[in-house]
């Protein structure tokens, strides 16, 4: 509602749902077998991403903004480059390549999206390639298809709520962005487990 550091407090507030995701991730990969970097990776960037949000909705600055956004870049890169190699079984050198293409063709598709969901468009990408490695993953682990149809289903949920924001926010001024926050840290704790109980042998839930 303004330029103070609060202005935005349930918004900002709302950005420890990652901290708690971080920490539940560290529990399950300090109670694991095999405790594996990338789970680790995962847990601590989920962690990264509720800070880098906490100072954009805080600051407000360009280089809060930028903390904002790159984390959250890195973390779908990582996540697509572990999926391409473990789910899918892709060679190191195809889940490089096609992870390093996400970003060149997502700048390439946000505008073709931009008009229907706004600002929201870049998120889209990432929405997309959930549900196309799940479906891809239905005839090699139904079990891991399934975890991440849902959790592209929480994710669309999620955007839903981040488009309605600034047409709520013209009758109720705390709007709907803060439930972006906390469904975004259910989506990334969702994908840090699919993949840690993938790599543990465990069925996901």
């Amino acid at each position: 509602m303004g330029p103070a550091f609060w202005a935005e407090p349930v918004n900002a507030v709302t950005n420890f749902a990652f901290i708690l995701a971080a920490v539940f991730v560290a529990l399950a990969w300090r109670n694991s077998t095999h405790r594996s970097a990338a789970v680790l990776f995962l847990g601590i960037w989920i962690g990264i991403i509720g800070i880098g949000s906490f100072l954009f909705h805080t600051f407000a600055t360009r280089w809060a903004a930028i903390a904002d956004s790159v984390p959250i870049l890195v973390f779908i890169l990582a996540y697509l480059y572990l999926a391409l190699r473990h789910f899918l079984g892709l060679p190191i050198w195809a889940g490089a390549v096609i992870s390093l293409a996400f970003v060149p063709a997502s700048i390439a598709v946000v505008p073709l999206i931009a008009p229907m969901v706004g600002s929201s468009a870049g998120y889209v990408p990432a929405l997309l390639t959930i549900f196309i490695v799940g479906f891809l993953m239905l005839g090699r682990d139904r079990r891991v298809a399934v975890g991440l149809l849902i959790t592209a289903g929480i994710f669309l949920a999620s955007i839903g709520f981040r488009i309605a924001d600034e047409p709520v926010c013209k009758t109720f001024p705390i709007g709907t962005h803060f439930i972006w926050h906390m469904l975004n840290a259910v989506v990334l704790y969702r994908l840090t487990m699919i993949y840690h109980r993938r790599h543990e042998g465990i069925v996901p839930q």
